[in-house]
């Protein structure tokens, strides 16, 4: 009975492996195709993340320059002074913290973008070139992509229960004042 054919034996298929590009490394072509796509979308994102960056920091610049414009405008409108007036020093600081903001919003938009835009260079590399060199370099901005925003959300989510304790802090403080 050992020859037999079992009924309620679990169907098999046959594996047919894809076919290795001998040339480029033990990458399939199936591989390869899903590379050469990705390649233009994560420039085209890194270079977007660059336009981003380089606009926030024009807008903390901005505001670095007009806020203490404005604060001493308020100021010397007639019956205004009294009613919210801000002092030079004031504005100064707000348009500075204002900037310094910016600053690190640029920080954040940047380094991400530059490992994105990388990645995606080097992958058309590698695509051009065919050394494993290429696909490192590729792979290792992935990875400094990914490490970036993984220390980006630990902060995050440090940066949460601070708020929170600062916010009941704040509210009870408020009662009691």
């Amino acid at each position: 009975m050992s020859d037999a054919v079992n009924p309620y034996q679990s169907p098999e298929t046959i594996i047919k492996s894809e076919k290795v590009v001998h040339t480029q490394g033990s990458l399939t072509e199936t591989m390869l195709t899903h590379l050469k796509g990705t390649s233009p979308w994560l420039r085209f994102v890194g270079i977007l993340g660059f336009i981003g960056s380089g606009l926030t920091a024009l807008w903390g610049l901005i505001f670095f320059i007009t806020i203490p414009i404005l604060g001493s405008t308020w100021q010397s409108i007639p019956g205004l002074e009294s009613f919210g007036g801000m002092s030079g020093s004031f504005t100064f600081f707000f348009g500075f913290f204002i900037f310094i903001i910016a600053i690190g919003c640029v920080l954040i938009v940047f380094f991400p973008s530059l490992f994105i835009y990388r990645f995606g260079t080097k992958i058309q590399t590698f695509l051009r070139t065919g050394t494993d060199n290429d696909l490192e370099l590729a792979f290792k901005n992935n990875r400094s992509l990914w490490k970036f925003l993984g220390i980006l959300c630990i902060v995050y989510l440090a940066f949460i229960p601070v708020m929170i304790i600062i916010s009941i802090i704040a509210g009870i403080a408020s009662l009691i004042f």
